[in-house]
């Protein structure tokens, strides 16, 4: 899933990426190794925003990128993902990682013109559509990429 939903964000280096749902920083890993490969002048970097609400998730996915080297291009935020992280907007990539029943409005709003977010949307109980938005001016496209069994999103546009 981790490889599916990295080729449809379309990643690019020097790309800005927020992703909700840290989890263990594994999947904001294997991001920031295409934004920011270590093999590219630092200047062109992209960097990785990752947010999660859950306490012992966050401090977990701190001490990984830490150890794996990833924290000077990886930063860990506690919070409610579902309102993004907006000191850092606007983004190039959005990729949520627990399903929501909507697409909330202030990732849409933190996403730069031509932008594309990857998030699951559905129901509580494991079935959701992974959803490919992307931003073009003041239009919304949604391509519906298939079935996905994800945790709920908590939060204010999540499951609360």
């Amino acid at each position: 899933m981790v490889a599916i939903m990295n080729e449809a964000l379309e990643l690019d280096v020097g790309h800005k990426v927020l992703e909700v749902g840290a989890g263990s920083g594994w999947h904001a890993a294997t991001v920031a190794e295409v934004v920011a490969p270590s093999d590219v002048p630092k200047e062109e970097w992209g960097h990785v925003w990752t947010i999660e609400i859950v306490p012992e998730l966050v401090l977990m996915a701190k001490k990984n990128i830490e150890t794996n080297g990833f924290s000077d291009r990886i930063t860990v935020l506690h919070g409610d993902g579902s309102l993004g992280y907006p000191p850092e907007a606007p983004y190039d990539r959005i990729l949520v990682t627990a399903a929501a029943p909507d697409v909330p409005r202030p990732l849409i709003d933190q996403l730069k013109d031509g932008g594309i977010m990857l998030i699951p949307v559905g129901g509580l109980h494991f079935f959701q559509s992974l959803l490919k938005v992307r931003k073009e001016g003041d239009k919304v496209k949604v391509q519906d990429l298939g079935g996905v069994a994800f945790v709920p999103l908590r939060g204010r546009y999540g499951f609360r």
